[in-house]
């Protein structure tokens, strides 16, 4: 598959962070950035969307008791003696929205992709206030999931992202006709089993 380049379709996520798992929603986030619910995704591309996450204050961990006094972020600063190291709770209170962003940031691979495309393209925010109204459509859809079969994945491919400007909403993508037989063959199949029923 060939990049897409310019007919690349990129998407503003708005993200409610409050009472969501630290972890969990790393991973939707990182998936969002790196541009894997795409049928077009390509590791080595820059094929993510930008996401806005609002409430970065308000995040939790599956053992809040144990983990905002136990889990410890630790880094240097270049210099001797420079190891410095606060736990979860002193860091929430610090930057807010570190604790979140050093779990997405953990997810990525650290290459120029990551430092150049994918860092800027993460907004995080501790209240529910943001700067980024206008990018964010007025009605956030949740994003649809990728289809796993062949066929269905080359037809969603080519109505939804490959090629946007050639197809309007609503005229599906063109099918070939061994996808067609192939898809008429498993609803025969699907519908046979049906009318047989459990023996």
């Amino acid at each position: 598959m060939s990049f897409p380049g310019k007919q690349l379709q990129r998407c503003w996520h708005l993200i409610d962070a409050q009472n969501q798992t630290v972890g969990r929603l790393a991973v939707q986030v990182s998936s969002l950035l790196r541009g894997k619910h795409k049928p077009t995704y390509l590791p080595n591309k820059d094929m993510g969307d930008t996401v806005v996450v609002i409430n970065a204050s308000k995040v939790t961990f599956t053992e809040p008791q144990k983990k905002w006094k136990d889990k410890v972020y630790r880094w240097h600063t270049g210099y001797p003696g420079g190891l410095k190291e606060r736990t979860a709770a002193e860091m929430m209170n610090r930057k807010p929205t570190e604790v979140l962003r050093k779990a997405v940031m953990g997810m990525l691979k650290r290459n120029r992709l990551r430092h150049g495309f994918l860092e800027p393209r993460l907004k995080i925010y501790p209240g529910s206030e943001h700067p980024h109204t206008a990018q964010l459509p007025a009605e956030v859809e949740p994003v649809a999931p990728v289809p796993r079969n062949l066929h269905r994945h080359f037809h969603y491919g080519l109505q939804h992202y490959a090629h946007p400007a050639s197809y309007q909403e609503g005229i599906p993508a063109p099918i070939g006709k061994a996808q067609v037989e192939h898809v008429e063959l498993v609803e025969d199949r699907s519908t046979t089993q049906a009318g047989q029923g459990p023996n």
